[in-house]
């Protein structure tokens, strides 16, 4: 299973998200015990009342050149496995997160 999926209006991203990083930071492909992927992801922000959670879209718009406004955490919002609903054309941010997972650092979260 890859870590994007189409859904409505664009896609479903899997996240793994690590709070209290030294620094912003996205982490290239990590893979579950069960063998998923998702895109692992460093914050710098503490999870504590949403901080990491709003970092975690900062990051993630600044990366894909997107308004934060497009980006919403629409599972795990208290959990390190996360899913960003993200709008747009599918296709195209398919692609722009395909490279995110493959030029990132590769030493995941």
């Amino acid at each position: 299973m890859g870590a994007v999926r189409p859904a409505a209006g664009g896609v479903a991203l899997y996240l793994r998200v690590t709070p209290n990083a030294r620094q912003d930071a996205i982490g290239g492909v990590w893979r579950g015990a069960s063998g998923e992927e998702r895109l692992a992801l460093r914050v710098a922000a503490p999870p504590d009342k949403g901080r990491a959670n709003a970092a975690v879209v900062r990051l993630l718009a600044d990366a894909l050149d997107l308004p934060k406004s497009r980006i919403e955490i629409t599972a795990g919002a208290t959990d390190r496995l996360k899913t960003a609903a993200i709008v747009g054309d599918p296709a195209a941010l398919a692609a722009r997160i395909d490279a995110l997972m493959t030029n990132s650092t590769k030493d995941p979260a």
